[in-house]
């Protein structure tokens, strides 16, 4: 399913129309003092592992695509090891990739986004638009933290306090366990700050938010079985989604 494991003659031997290429994005930034800064790529490549495998199930052909790891970040610029970039950066990134996949007649591109600062959010939403005007290739967003995507993965990403918390890190555990230092995420207490809230009220970074360590919600309360099962229903909302524009433009 790793498009870039193919040799150039398999993928000659691919009906690239009936193609569904998944694009995991990320980011670069902090996740409290327990998680990885590659965090939110972990995330997104689980998804879009996850995104293929369903799709397949359902008689497509998808390929998980390399992933976008520098993104807009602002919200966590303050801290060491974030590497935030322009978010008309991000938009172009998208838009020359979405170009690629049209020029090699790919049908559609599917956005696996596990990075939720409104400044990427905003770019990818962007990128899609300038894609859609283009007509092709088909792009789906399914953005995880609006209707009807988000009432399905859980209390704490409901509730705003999710960044590096319960949620996140449950997806880590499941995924990359080697990269969660255990022993300080067990002792963490509860932060459970809303950052949709926060955001909605013009704050524009975690300090101001009050979120100093850089993590929002309960991250000692995360479990690999939660993980695995929020992986398993982000690649559902994915599928869905990109089932569902197919079936509309047939």
């Amino acid at each position: 399913m790793q498009w870039d494991e193919q040799t150039w003659k398999e993928m000659a031997a691919v009906d690239r129309r009936r193609v569904v290429a998944v694009l995991p994005v990320g980011a670069v930034e902090a996740h409290g003092p327990h998680l990885p800064l590659s965090t939110d790529r972990v995330i997104a490549e689980a998804m879009a592992r996850a995104a293929c495998e369903r799709l397949r199930a359902a008689g497509r052909l998808a390929f998980h695509l390399p992933p976008i790891e520098y993104t807009a970040a602002p919200f966590a610029d303050g801290f060491p090891g974030t590497l935030s970039v322009r978010a008309e950066t991000v938009t172009e990134l998208v838009v020359d990739i979405g170009r690629a996949l049209a020029e090699q007649r790919v049908g559609c591109l599917a956005i696996a986004n596990a990075h939720f600062d409104p400044a990427n959010r905003r770019a990818i939403g962007r990128a899609v638009e300038r894609l859609d005007a283009a007509g092709a290739p088909l792009t789906v967003f399914p953005d995880v933290t609006r209707k009807p995507w988000a009432s399905r993965l859980g209390d704490e990403f409901l509730s705003g306090a999710c960044h590096a918390g319960r949620y996140e890190g449950s997806i880590v555990m499941a995924s990359r366990p080697d990269l969660v230092r255990e022993g300080i995420r067990r002792g963490l207490a509860p932060f459970e700050r809303s950052l949709s809230e926060a955001i909605r009220a013009g704050k524009q970074s975690f300090e101001e938010i009050g979120g100093d360590e850089a993590y929002f919600g309960d991250p000692a309360a995360a479990s690999a079985g939660e993980g695995e099962r929020t992986i398993g229903v982000l690649g559902e909302i994915v599928c869905e989604a990109v089932l569902q524009r197919l079936a509309e433009r047939a």
